[in-house]
C-alpha cells in the first residue's frame, strides 16, 4: 500500500510493477468492485494496481479473502491512495473495518527530494551517514545561496511542477492543487466540509509550519471552533498535507514538552498559501527559518522510509524554553544523532548550544550533532558537532 499526498508520484511508480491497472476514482471501472468485489477481483490480472483504493474501501475485503486462500503469494495486489479513510471513531466521516493488518505492507511516498531532482539517487543516506558521524561525509552536495535553497524549497518536490511545469506557472499549479484540496479532496473523504474555514485553517498552518504553536492560536485566527480545527487537523493529516513531528522525550530529561510539531508536508505549499516569494521571504527572518526547516524535513522524512538503521523523527523543546533542538533522530539501537536547520553562512558558537548541551546529557548515546547552515563550509565546532552546507543531505 503507497500512500502520501496527491500528485508525488504514487500511481506513476507503482503502475510500473503492475499488469493491470484499476482506477477506483472513475467510476464505470469501480462500478463492479462496489456491486461484488469478489467475483470483480477474479477477472483481474495479476499483479493488479488499485488506484485510490479508499474510494471503494470493500476491495479490502475481496483483497482479505484472496490473501486468506493463499496466503502464500504475495506481491499480487498494489493499493495506492492519496487519503487515508476516516478514523472510525471520527463522528463527522464513514466507517469502516480495516482489514489490512497483518496482510498489507504499507509504504510512505512522499513529493520528490532535492537528492532526486538532482539525480543523486545513488548517494548514500544522510540519516545514514549522520548515524555513522564521520565528518568528511558532510560536505557540500551542491553549491548554493540562500536564496537558491529557498527558491528550491518553493519550487517544492510534486513531481510535474518540479519537473514539467515552468516557472512562470508553477504559482498557478499550486494554486490549483490547494483549491482542489480544500473542495473536492476534503469532501471526497469526509463529506461536505466549509471550504472557506478549511482554507483559513490551513493558511493558519502553512504561517506557523515548522513551529510549536498551541491549537487555540490556529483555531482563533483561523476563526473556526476548536471541534472543527481538530476535525480539520485529522482530515489534513489523512490527506498527507500535514505531517506532525512528535516530542521526543527521555528518562535523563524530565522537562520536556510533549506537544508536536506541525509542518505541512511540502514547502512548496506555504508559498502558495501565503502568496511567498524568495524576495518576500528573505524579508521575513521567522518565515524564512520556517521555511528552510519545513524543506530540510522534506528531504528527510522519506530516507526514514528506506534507512535500515531505522531512524524515527522528532523535535525537542523543554519546558522554559531555554533549549530547543530542531529534529531528534532515534535510531533503533538506541542512538541519538540531532539536527538544527539556520539562516546563516558563518555559526557561531551560540547556534549550537543546544547540541552541545543534548550531548553532554546523553554521554556516547549521542553519536553526531550537525548544524545545518546556508553557507558553504563543513567544519568540526566541537566533539561530534560538526557545521556542514544544507546541500550536504543529498551529497
Amino acid at each position: 500500500m503507497l500512500t502520501g499526498p496527491r500528485a508525488c508520484g504514487k500511481t506513476t511508480t507503482a503502475r510500473r510493477h503492475a499488469a493491470q491497472i484499476v482506477r477506483l476514482d472513475r467510476a464505470g471501472e469501480a462500478f463492479a468492485f462496489t456491486v461484488d468485489p469478489d467475483d470483480a477481483l477474479r477477472h483481474t490480472t495479476e499483479p493488479v494496481l488499485f488506484d485510490e483504493w479508499q474510494r471503494v474501501p470493500e476491495v479490502l475485503g475481496a483483497i482479505k479473502r484472496a490473501l486468506d486462500d493463499d496466503a502464500y503469494a504475495p506481491n499480487r495486489f498494489l493499493l495506492t491512495g492519496s487519503a487515508l479513510p476516516p478514523d472510525p471513531e471520527d463522528e463527522d466521516g464513514p466507517t469502516y473495518e480495516w482489514l489490512g493488518t497483518g496482510r498489507v505492507v504499507d509504504v510512505r511516498m512522499d513529493p520528490l527530494t532535492r537528492r532526486e531532482i538532482v539525480g543523486r539517487v545513488d548517494g548514500r543516506l544522510f540519516l545514514d551517514r549522520l548515524r555513522e558521524g564521520q565528518l568528511d561525509s558532510f560536505r557540500a552536495g551542491e553549491a548554493a545561496t540562500l536564496s537558491s535553497y529557498l527558491a528550491w524549497a518553493l519550487e517544492g518536490g510534486f513531481p510535474e511542477v518540479a519537473l514539467n511545469v515552468p516557472a512562470s506557472h508553477r504559482r498557478r499549479w499550486l494554486t490549483g492543487y490547494i483549491h482542489r484540496l480544500v473542495t473536492r479532496d476534503v469532501r471526497d473523504l469526509a463529506g461536505a466540509r466549509d471550504a472557506d474555514g478549511l482554507r483559513r485553517y490551513l493558511t493558519a498552518l502553512a504561517a506557523n509550519t515548522a513551529g510549536v504553536v498551541q491549537n487555540k492560536t490556529l483555531y482563533e485566527v483561523a476563526d473556526i471552533a476548536a471541534s472543527t480545527a481538530r476535525a480539520y487537523d485529522r482530515l489534513l493529516r489523512n490527506l498527507f498535507v500535514l505531517d506532525v513531528v512528535p516530542a521526543w522525550s527521555t528518562n535523563r530529561l524530565t522537562r520536556l514538552i510533549d506537544t508536536p510539531k506541525r509542518h505541512l508536508v511540502d514547502a512548496s505549499l506555504v508559498g502558495g498559501l501565503l502568496g511567498v516569494t524568495v524576495e518576500s521571504a528573505l524579508r521575513d527572518g521567522d518565515l524564512l527559518g520556517r521555511i528552510l526547516e519545513t524543506f530540510a524535513l522534506a528531504q528527510l522524512r522519506p530516507e526514514t522510509q528506506v534507512s535500515r538503521a531505522e531512524p524515527r523523527l522528532y523535535h525537542l523543546r523543554d519546558k522554559d524554553g531555554r533549549h530547543e533542538i530542531d529534529l531528534v533522530v532515534e535510531y533503533a539501537d538506541a542512538a541519538v544523532a540531532a539536527v538544527e536547520v539556520k539562516a546563516t553562512t558563518a555559526p557561531t558558537a551560540r547556534d549550537f548550544l543546544h547540541l552541545r548541551w543534548l550531548r553532554d546529557i546523553l554521554g556516547e548515546r549521542f553519536v553526531r550533532g550537525v548544524l545545518l547552515h546556508t553557507g558553504s563550509a563543513t567544519v568540526a565546532l566541537d566533539d561530534r558537532i560538526v557545521a556542514a552546507p544544507l546541500s550536504t543531505i543529498w551529497l
